[in-house]
């Protein structure tokens, strides 16, 4: 039976004056029998008719209005340096996240700086994020084991605040260039996973030159230890032998950078990274860091 078959078909029943399953003759019931309809206040004539007092709705708890002060929880105990956001979310739905001695598991809570945070047992103090760049030397790395022969890059930034500041990826000690220091942990995962949108710059000084047919093959990218390994832009660096290469790709992995050129043989002598997800080393000598701008921190953001 389609649509206007099953529509249009009255039953006999409902016919005026037609005969009924039970074979007798019903006539339509007259409107006056039916009895006039009494209309029923609604909650907008309600209203109308006194327009002082708003109708609430049953059971409709105020929404509560934020205060300056106040920050998602997420986001204060991402502030503390413990975790990023979504690994907050986590703590919280678990309830082991306790404000002023309650577990809390809702979803966008808001806190005040005067409130208790309790994770995992531990009382958080919550730090503003910084940023600092470094123009790292030669002879400094970010490794924590390798003895004292090698200093630490934490060195270079010591005293410039009184946060815990880490840096974003790894240098050996022959590695220089840019390196971004933070206690932003949401920052650092950023730029230490493997997928990558942000661009970096490196300059490669090789033991020997390049052949061009070798530079070709890493433009087309290649395939290290069972890794694709994606170049954006590989070339000679204008009015420098041919040992000195120039690299841009996403990975801040400076390990990657040596394994492209050690795949064809070459000795990678030192390398410069002169460039970071847009922050470049100008007005910045070797071995001097500076704070980033305000829009700087935006656009590491974005990208």
């Amino acid at each position: 039976m389609n649509k206007n078959e099953g529509g249009n078909r009255r039953s006999a029943s409902n016919r005026p004056g037609g005969k009924s399953s039970f074979g007798k003759s019903k006539p339509p019931l007259p409107k006056r029998a039916q009895g006039p309809k009494k209309d029923k206040p609604t909650p907008a004539k309600a209203a109308s008719a006194n327009p002082e007092k708003p109708v609430k709705k049953a059971n409709q708890a105020p929404k509560r209005q934020k205060a300056a002060d106040e920050i998602r929880l997420n986001k204060y105990i991402s502030n503390s340096g413990i975790c990023s956001r979504r690994d907050a979310d986590i703590y919280i739905q678990s309830g082991n996240v306790k404000v002023n001695g309650i577990p809390v598991t809702e979803m966008g809570y808001l806190v005040k700086p005067t409130d208790v945070v309790n994770f995992d047992g531990a009382i958080l103090t919550p730090e503003k994020k910084e940023y600092i760049l470094l123009n790292k030397p030669k002879n400094f790395t970010t490794a924590l084991d390798e003895g004292f022969e090698h200093r630490n890059v934490s060195e270079l930034v010591k005293g410039a605040t009184k946060s815990i500041l880490s840096p974003v990826g790894r240098m050996d000690k022959n590695t220089t260039g840019l390196l971004l220091f933070t206690n932003d942990t949401d920052m650092i995962r950023k730029f230490t996973i493997p997928n990558q949108k942000s661009s970096k710059i490196y300059q490669v000084s090789l033991d020997k030159n390049l052949k061009f047919e070798d530079l070709e093959k890493i433009q087309k990218g290649l395939t290290i230890e069972g890794h694709r390994v994606s170049v954006e832009e590989i070339s000679y660096i204008d009015d420098q032998p041919k040992s000195e290469i120039g690299l841009k790709l996403r990975t801040a992995n400076v390990k990657v950078v040596r394994h492209i050129f050690e795949h064809f043989s070459y000795d990678v002598l030192r390398i410069d990274r002169v460039a970071f997800a847009g922050l470049t080393k100008k007005n910045l000598p070797r071995g001097n860091w500076r704070f980033l701008t305000e829009q700087e921190i935006i656009n590491l953001k974005n990208v």
